[in-house]
C-alpha cells in the first residue's frame, strides 16, 4: 500500500511592511534593498547606502505613501495573497497544503516552509506571483527559498514555476479587466512594468545580445528568453493582440527607478509627460508586472503619476486593476500547479 502524501505549494510576493509606520517601512526597506540581488553593487558600498542614506531618508516619506495605501484589511498585496491562497487551497483539495510567503518582512519564506515541512509535504511548487523573470524578483525567491531548504536533513522534491510572461489564462484576466474601459475613448495605452538598472539586464544576458539594439528586447528568441524586459515585451504584444490594440496606440514603459544610474526605458513618468505635452487627454495604464495591487499601481500610478498628467495638460488617467483575488486568477493558478 502506498504512503499517502500531500504536495506543498508555496506562493511567493516580494513583500510589504507591517504596518504603514516609519520603523515598519525601515525595517522593510533594509531587508529589501539589503538583497544582493536587489542593489547588485560592492557589498560594503550597498551597506553604507542602505543603512546610511536609503533606508534612513526614504523611510519617512514611504510610510506616508503606505498610509494613503493601507485599507480596512491592511496592505492590500498581502491581503489579496491570503485570499487568493485560501481559493487555490480550497480549489485543489485536501491533497495540497497551500502557504503564502513574502519574500521580504512577514509572512516568510522561513516560516512558511516550516509549515509546509510540518504538513510532512513530498514536494513543494513554488509558485512566484510576478509573471516576468527578474534575478531581483524571481531569482531572490528562487535562492531564498534553497537556502531555507538547504538546511533541512531530507529535502522535498521540488518544482520552480520561474516565468509565465505570456501565459493565457493571465493574459486573458488582464485583457478581460481591461475590456472594462472604453478603450476606445482614451488616446494613447500604458503598459507600466517595474523598472530594472540596464546592468542587471546585461548581467543575464550570456549571448551579447542585450541593448545593442533599440529594439533587442521587443521580440523573445533563445538569446533572450529570460530577459526581464523580453518578457515585459511579450506580455504587452499577448494582451494587446486580445484587446486588437495597434503598435501606435500603446508604449511599453518602466516605472520606479532609484538612483542615478541607467534603468529600463523608456521612463513611465517621461512617458506620460510626453504624451500630455503632445495633446493626449486620456491615458488608461496597465501594469501587468503585478498580479495584486500594492503601492506602485495604487498610489505611483494611481494618485502620483494621475497628478503630474494633470499637471501637464492632461485630464483623466485611469488604472486597469490587477488580478488580485478574482475566482478566475485563483482557478488559473491552482490549474497551472495541478498540471
Amino acid at each position: 500500500m502506498g504512503i499517502a502524501s500531500k504536495k506543498g505549494v508555496l506562493l511567493v510576493n516580494l513583500g510589504t511592511p507591517d504596518e504603514p509606520q516609519r520603523g515598519a517601512v525601515y525595517r522593510y526597506l533594509k531587508q529589501f534593498l539589503l538583497d544582493p540581488r536587489v542593489i547588485d553593487i560592492n557589498p560594503l558600498a550597498r551597506n553604507l547606502l542602505v543603512r546610511g542614506i536609503i533606508a534612513p531618508f526614504r523611510s519617512g516619506k514611504s510610510a506616508k505613501a503606505y498610509q494613503e495605501l493601507w485599507t480596512q484589511n491592511g496592505s492590500p498585496l498581502k491581503y489579496y495573497g491570503f485570499r487568493l491562497a485560501e481559493q487555490v487551497q480550497t480549489l485543489l483539495g485536501p491533497d495540497y497544503v497551500v502557504k503564502l510567503a513574502m519574500r521580504y518582512q512577514s509572512p516568510s519564506i522561513e516560516l512558511a516552509i516550516q509549515e509546509l515541512m510540518a504538513a510532512q509535504v513530498d514536494k513543494i511548487t513554488v509558485f512566484t506571483l510576478f509573471p516576468q523573470y527578474a534575478s531581483a524578483t524571481t531569482g531572490s525567491v528562487h535562492e531564498a527559498v534553497m537556502s531555507v531548504l538547504s538546511k533541512q536533513q531530507i529535502i522535498p522534491a521540488l518544482e520552480f514555476i520561474s516565468s509565465y510572461a505570456d501565459w493565457a489564462p493571465m493574459i486573458d484576466l488582464f485583457a478581460e479587466n481591461g475590456r472594462a474601459f472604453q478603450i476606445d475613448t482614451y488616446d494613447h495605452i500604458l503598459f507600466s512594468y517595474h523598472g530594472l538598472p540596464q546592468r542587471q539586464l546585461r548581467k543575464g544576458d550570456a549571448f551579447n545580445h542585450c541593448l545593442q539594439t533599440p529594439d533587442c528586447c521587443q521580440t523573445c528568441t533563445s538569446v533572450n528568453q529570460f530577459c526581464y524586459s523580453a518578457q515585459c515585451y511579450a506580455t504587452t504584444r499577448a494582451i494587446a493582440e486580445k484587446l486588437n490594440l495597434p503598435k501606435s496606440k500603446y508604449t511599453v514603459c518602466f516605472q520606479s527607478r532609484l538612483g542615478r544610474d541607467p534603468w529600463t526605458q523608456p521612463y513611465t513618468v517621461k512617458t506620460i509627460e510626453q504624451l500630455a505635452k503632445s495633446g493626449a487627454k486620456r491615458i488608461l495604464v496597465f501594469c501587468p508586472a503585478f498580479t495584486a495591487d500594492c503601492l506602485e499601481t495604487i498610489v505611483e500610478i494611481g494618485s502620483e503619476y494621475q497628478e503630474d498628467f494633470h499637471r501637464w495638460g492632461g485630464e483623466q488617467l485611469d488604472l486597469v486593476p490587477s488580478l488580485n483575488d478574482d475566482p478566475k486568477w485563483a482557478a488559473a493558478v491552482a490549474a497551472r500547479i495541478r498540471g
